[in-house]
């Protein structure tokens, strides 16, 4: 089932009155968001407008972390989901999403990149 993302509401402009002649149009279907979760490493291929593909995250076992102060960049070990102040629901479930800050081996990290349209969990060490 995709999720409808227009706007029927709107006033159609110039005075008009009488029926509605809008028509849903498939350029406006969205989708449901990909709640990425820690676990073995699963993505998804979906074909967007345009025959493009996007690479979502399921689940994600890596990410690549890079240390502000050396500058280096290592793909490290996701322990668990510290917090995700995004939202109060994804905090308790453990849902990584932009913003949310991640246990790793090497330490406290804040993800950066948006593994649910990115495909690829990018995050910054604290």
């Amino acid at each position: 089932m995709v999720i409808y993302h227009a706007n029927d509401l709107r006033k159609i402009s110039g005075g008009v009155k009488g029926r509605h002649v809008k028509v849903k149009r498939k350029y406006w279907m969205g989708r449901p968001p990909i709640e990425t979760l820690p676990g073995r490493e699963k993505r998804i291929s979906v074909r967007t407008r345009g025959g493009n593909m996007k690479v979502k995250v399921k689940f994600a076992l890596y990410a690549n972390v890079i240390d502000p102060k050396t500058g280096q960049t290592r793909k490290v070990r996701i322990l668990r989901v510290s917090s995700n102040p995004s939202n109060k629901d994804y905090d308790r479930r453990g849902v990584i999403t932009k913003g949310a800050i991640i246990e790793t081996e090497i330490g406290r990290a804040k993800v950066s990149s948006r593994p649910g349209q990115d495909g690829v969990v990018n995050a910054i060490l604290l």
